[in-house]
C-alpha cells in the first residue's frame, strides 16, 4: 500500500519520464530530447543511442529484463512483442544491450493486422516509430515504448500517427492566427483532453458462465431484474467495500504508470462507476486511457470481478461513455476557449469559439462516425447518451455573448453571482456562468468543450482526429479573410468575419433538451443530419468533402481514407455476426435447456396435483406450460429466421451492403429472438438456467 505522505515520490515511479530523463541524460542530449517534444523536431541517431542506453538502464535498475514497441493498430486494441535485453557474448556470457535502433525502430508483422486493402497477406513488412512526445514505462517486466506503426510503404496502419498529425495542423493553424492578432510570442498550439472512463464491475464468475460477455462484451439475452435504476439510488452513491478496494488498488496502479487517475464515483446505473483523469496533452491522453483500460481489467480479475467496456452491456440501464473533454491550449499558458471576465471582447476566444461552431457543424457527420461502431450504436440516441444527432450547447452567458456577436454590440456580462442556500451556517459561493446539459453531445463547460458522445471501449484517437483536423480547418478559413485585410483595417473587420460565420453556422446551436422528439423534428428542419447508426455514416467517410478535410492538412492520404472505410465496415460486420452466432449458441443450448427442464418438472407436478386434487388443482402450472409452451414456439420461428438472415449476410461481399444487411436485418432479427427469449427467461426460477441473471449480475457485490 502506498503512504499518502510518499505518494508524490511514487506517481509515475514507473515512468521515463522528464524528470527521470534530466536527472540522467547529458545536459546536451537532455536539450535535443526536451526540444524534440516541445517543438517537434527530428531526433539524431547519436541523441537516440544515449536515450537508449540510459532508458535501458533505468528499466533495469526498476526490474525490467525485456522491451516492447507499444502500439495502437487499427483493431482498436493496443499491440506489443517483447524482446530481451539479453545479447550472447563469445565466450558465452551475455550482455544487456538496448541501442538507439532498437529504441527508434520496430518491425513487427504488418500483414496480421487490419490494413484495409493497403497491405496484401503476403507482403509482411512494417514498422513500428518511437514516440519522444509520449514518454516509456514499465508494466510487468518490460520497458514499453509508445510508438507509430506504418506499412513498408509509408502508410499509416495505427491511430498514433494520424493523432500527431492532427495535432500539428492544428497547431500549425492556430500559432498563424494568434500572430495575426498579435501573439506572435506563441510558437505551439496543444490540445489537451481528459477522457472520463466509464465501466462496469461484476461477479467474475457470472462473468465466466456468459458465453455473450465472454465472446462480445454485452448481454444478448437476459430479462430484467425486478429492480434496475429506477430509484436513483446508485448514482454517487456509497461505494461499495469491495469496489472500494478495487478503485483503491486501480488508482495506485495507474498513478505508478503516472496516469493522473482523480475522480472515481458510482454512476447511474447498478454495478456501473466512473474513471476521470486530469487533462493531458492529446497523444499522452490517448495512451493513457488505452493503458487505463488495460490496468482496469487486470486489477479487476485479481478482485474477482469483471470489467466490462462494452459501451450496453445490460439491456434496459444505462450503457457507457467515455466523455471525452477537449480544450485549446498555447506554449505560453492561455487556454483559448477560456471566455476571461469579459468573453465580449476577448477576440482569441471568440476567434476560436466559433471556429469550433462551424467545425461542428460543418463536418458532424464525419464527427458523429468517429464514435461509431457496433457497440456504441446501441448506447446513442437511447435517452441516456446523447442522441445522434449532433448539436452543441453554449449555455445561457455565451448565447448572450453571440447575440453579441450577430447584433454587433460587445457583451459585458452580468457579474459573477454569489450562490445562497437559506442556511446562516452555510457558505456562499460563486456561480457558474452557464448550467451543464447532459443531454448535449457537445457542451462547453466553462473553459473546454465536452464531446460526450465516444463510446466507452473505444480508443478516443478517432474522435480527436476528426475534432482536431475539422477545427484547424475553420481556423484556416478565418485567417484567409481576415489575412486579406491590411493592419489599419483588421480591428474594425474582425467581428464582422466572425458574425458572418456564426449565422453561417448558427443551425447546430442548441440549449435545450436533446432527448425529445421535438428536437429530432426541429433538427431536420434545421438541415442536422440524424445518422443512426455506422452504416448510415459510412459513405461521408470518402465523400468528396472528407477527402478535401484530411488530404489537404495531411492527415489522411485518400489511400489511408478508403483502408479505414474497409476496416470499420469489415469489424461492423463481423461484430455483429459474431454476436448472431453466440445468441443463437445461447438460445438453442442454454434457454431451451432451462426451458425443457422446467417444463418437465411443471407437467410431473401438474400431474401430480391433478391426480390428487382434481383436474383443477393445477391451474397455476397449467398456465406457466402453456405460456412456455407459446414462448418456445415463437422462439423457434426468431431462431429460424436469424439462422437465415445471418447466413444470408455471410454471402455478401460488398462492404456497406454488408453491414447495412447486418444493421437493419440481422440485428432486427436479434431484437425479435430477444423479446421471446426475455419473456421465456422471466418464467424460469434461476436453478433452471445455465448462466446467471441480471439480478444475479448487477446486484451481486456487497
Amino acid at each position: 500500500m502506498i503512504d499518502a505522505s510518499k505518494l508524490t515520490e511514487e506517481f509515475g515511479c514507473l515512468v521515463f519520464n522528464d524528470k527521470v530523463m534530466r536527472e540522467r541524460l547529458p545536459k546536451d542530449i537532455y536539450k535535443a530530447v526536451h526540444k524534440t517534444i516541445e517543438k517537434g523536431t527530428h531526433l539524431e541517431l547519436d541523441v537516440a543511442n544515449c536515450v537508449a542506453a540510459t532508458m535501458k538502464e533505468w528499466a533495469v535498475e526498476n526490474g525490467a529484463t525485456h522491451f516492447t514497441h507499444w502500439f495502437q493498430p487499427m483493431t482498436g486494441l493496443t499491440a506489443e512483442k517483447h524482446d530481451s535485453f539479453i545479447s550472447p557474448t563469445d565466450n558465452g556470457g551475455i550482455i544487456m544491450e538496448f541501442s538507439g535502433k532498437e529504441l527508434v525502430k520496430g518491425e513487427p508483422d504488418a500483414s496480421s493486422f487490419p490494413s484495409g486493402g493497403l497491405r496484401a497477406t503476403f507482403e509482411a513488412r512494417g514498422y513500428t516509430a518511437w514516440d519522444p512526445s509520449s514518454p516509456a514505462f514499465i508494466k510487468d517486466g518490460s520497458l514499453y515504448i509508445p510508438t507509430a506503426f506504418c506499412s513498408y510503404t509509408g502508410e499509416a496502419l495505427d491511430k498514433k500517427t494520424p493523432l500527431l498529425r492532427s495535432m500539428e495542423a492544428l497547431s500549425a493553424e492556430s500559432v498563424k492566427m494568434l500572430h495575426l492578432l498579435g501573439y506572435e510570442d506563441v510558437n505551439r498550439v496543444n490540445t489537451t483532453i481528459g477522457s472520463e472512463q466509464e465501466y462496469f464491475l461484476i461477479d467474475k464468475e457470472y462473468y465466466k458462465k456468459r458465453k455473450d460477455l465472454l465472446f462480445t462484451g454485452r448481454t444478448l439475452i437476459g430479462a430484467p431484474a425486478t429492480k434496475g435504476q429506477e430509484m436513483e439510488d446508485h448514482y454517487f452513491g456509497v461505494i461499495k467495500p469491495k469496489v472500494s478496494a478495487y478503485m483503491h488498488d486501480l488508482d495506485e496502479e495507474l498513478w505508478k504508470l503516472g496516469i493522473p487517475a482523480k475522480t472515481k464515483h458510482n454512476e447511474v446505473a447498478p454495478s456501473q462507476h466512473e474513471l476521470a483523469p486530469v487533462f493531458e496533452t492529446a497523444n499522452v491522453a490517448v495512451d493513457h486511457n488505452q493503458l487505463t483500460m488495460e490496468v482496469m481489467k487486470k486489477v479487476a480479475d485479481k478482485h474477482n470481478f469483471a470489467c466490462l467496456l462494452h459501451e450496453k452491456p445490460f439491456e434496459g440501464i444505462n450503457g457507457s461513455g467515455k466523455h471525452n473533454n477537449w480544450s485549446i491550449c498555447t506554449d505560453t499558458g492561455m487556454n483559448l476557449l477560456d471566455p476571461g471576465k469579459k468573453p465580449g471582447e476577448n477576440i482569441p476566444f471568440l476567434v476560436f469559439l466559433i471556429a469550433v461552431i462551424a467545425a461542428v457543424d460543418d463536418y458532424a457527420p464525419i464527427l458523429r462516425l468517429s464514435v461509431a461502431s457496433a457497440g456504441n450504436d446501441h448506447r446513442l440516441g437511447g435517452n441516456e447518451a446523447p442522441p445522434a444527432i449532433i448539436s452543441i450547447f453554449v449555455g445561457d452567458e455565451l448565447a448572450e455573448v453571440l447575440k453579441g456577436v450577430e447584433e454587433g454590440s460587445a457583451y459585458q456580462g452580468s457579474g459573477k453571482v454569489q450562490m445562497t442556500m437559506g442556511a446562516t451556517v452555510l457558505p456562499h459561493f460563486t456561480k457558474d456562468n452557464t448550467d451543464r446539459n447532459r443531454t448535449s453531445p457537445f457542451a462547453f463547460t466553462g473553459n473546454k468543450f465536452e464531446f460526450r458522445m465516444p463510446g466507452s471501449a473505444v480508443s478516443v484517437a478517432n474522435a480527436n482526429i476528426v475534432l482536431n483536423t475539422a477545427v484547424a480547418r475553420e481556423v484556416k478559413k478565418l485567417y484567409e479573410k481576415l489575412s486579406s485585410f491590411s493592419a489599419d483595417e483588421l480591428q474594425g473587420k474582425i467581428m464582422d468575419v466572425l458574425r458572418d460565420t456564426l449565422l453561417e453556422h448558427k443551425r447546430v446551436l442548441f440549449n435545450g433538451n436533446g432527448y425529445t422528439d421535438e428536437w429530432v423534428i426541429e433538427a431536420e428542419k434545421r438541415g442536422l443530419p440524424n445518422l443512426k447508426s455506422l452504416p448510415d455514416a459510412m459513405p461521408y467517410w470518402i465523400s468528396d468533402a472528407s477527402i478535401d478535410l484530411f488530404t489537404g492538412h495531411g492527415i489522411f492520404t485518400k489511400e489511408e481514407l478508403c483502408s479505414r472505410y474497409e476496416i470499420l465496415l469489415e469489424n461492423y460486420s463481423k461484430s455483429v455476426h459474431i454476436e448472431a452466432l453466440t445468441m443463437q449458441e445461447m438460445v438453442r443450448k442454454d434457454l431451451t435447456e432451462g426451458i425443457v427442464a422446467y417444463q418437465k418438472d411443471l407437467g410431473k407436478e401438474a400431474v401430480q396435483k391433478k391426480s390428487l386434487l382434481g383436474d383443477k388443482s393445477a391451474a397455476l402450472e397449467c398456465k406457466l406450460l402453456k405460456d412456455l409452451d407459446e414462448a418456445s414456439e415463437n422462439i423457434c420461428k426468431a431462431l429460424d429466421k436469424l439462422y437465415e438472415d445471418t447466413k444470408t449476410a455471410e454471402g455478401k461481399k460488398e462492404a456497406l451492403e454488408a453491414a447495412r444487411f447486418y444493421q437493419e436485418t440481422v440485428l432486427s432479427d436479434m431484437d425479435e429472438l430477444r423479446k421471446y427469449a426475455d419473456e421465456a427467461e422471466a418464467l424460469i426460477p434461476e436453478k433452471y438456467l445455465s448462466y446467471p441473471t441480471y439480478g444475479q449480475m448487477l446486484f451481486s457485490l456487497r
